[in-house]
């Protein structure tokens, strides 16, 4: 076992689009700390006990830290419980369980009216914010979003402590093929450095986000989140406006997503533990390469 190397973020407590667009857009991740926030209902408003006096009888899916088995989809919900209920867990105990991408313009539009589209100089699309929710000890696996979508990521209630790695890292990530994401039996807080020896060259830009604050990825930025106690978040994306990047977004979309689910469906966990250990065969071969030769 060994101790995945970090760096701090670049953190900064005011930013005008002049010098976001300058140093940051498309470059490198900031954390903006409240200021982006401060002016919004929601940085007086959000907690778990106000979502949860809107929650009503509203059922919401839920995820945890198991990996897809067999012939299902990529990413499938293990329960479904009602989202008060669900809050109460949040509030008194650690789980796993965690909500994934709400769809909160459709599920609880209400929420829409606390935020603020920064002017930042990105072209947010704003039919689809979306909320995460997480108890404590919960993490999510290490991937990049299938959109490739530039992200501004807002933390409200309790803490979570995010690791972000550039796509150059790709190489070091372990990336199940066919996928956004890496081999969900790596633990990144206690790598097998003997089993997966290229997670050592890994640098992980680490990151702790308490209520209002606010992170910017870049588009294909890994990210490893933990949550450190109960608490959500709602993530604002801008599509890249390059033909790379919409041609990446949508071959992930309509193609990668679709032929991993057939082959997953066709052929079971013959295809999963097949193409995972062809996979970690060619990471640590090319690992050992590169530092044979350098």
């Amino acid at each position: 076992m060994g101790t995945i190397k970090t760096k701090l973020i670049v953190t900064v407590n005011e930013l005008s689009k002049e010098d976001f667009v300058t140093h940051y857009l498309n470059k490198q991740p900031v954390l903006i700390k409240k200021s982006w926030t401060k002016n919004w209902p929601a940085y007086e408003k959000w907690n778990l006990d106000y979502i949860q006096s809107l929650a009503g009888e509203t059922v919401v899916p839920l995820y945890n830290n198991e990996p897809t088995k067999g012939k299902q989809k990529s990413a499938v919900p293990v329960t479904e419980m009602r989202l008060y209920d669900y809050l109460e867990i949040l509030k008194t105990q650690p789980t796993d369980l965690r909500i994934f991408f709400y769809d909160t313009l459709k599920k609880l539009p209400i929420l829409i009216e606390d935020i603020k589209y920064p002017e930042i100089g990105l072209k947010f699309f704003k039919r689809l914010p979306v909320m995460f929710f997480g108890g404590e000890g919960s993490n999510v696996v290490p991937h990049y979003d299938m959109d490739v979508a530039n992200l501004v990521h807002f933390h409200f209630h309790g803490h979570k402590r995010v690791w972000l790695f550039p796509p150059s890292q790709s190489k070091n990530m372990y990336q199940v093929p066919w996928s956004i994401h890496g081999l969900e039996s790596i633990d990144l807080d206690n790598p097998d450095f003997e089993k997966y020896p290229a997670l050592q060259d890994l640098e992980a830009i680490e990151v702790f986000m308490e209520h209002g604050d606010a992170l910017y990825m870049p588009p294909a930025y890994w990210h490893y989140i933990k949550y450190l106690d109960g608490g959500f978040s709602i993530t604002l994306r801008a599509f890249q406006r390059n033909l790379k990047g919409l041609g990446t977004m949508l071959y992930n979309v309509t193609i990668l997503r679709n032929v991993e689910n057939l082959l997953r469906y066709t052929f079971g966990t013959k295809w999963t533990d097949y193409k995972e250990k062809k996979m970690v065969r060619k990471v640590n071969k090319n690992y050992h390469k590169r530092h044979k030769n350098g």
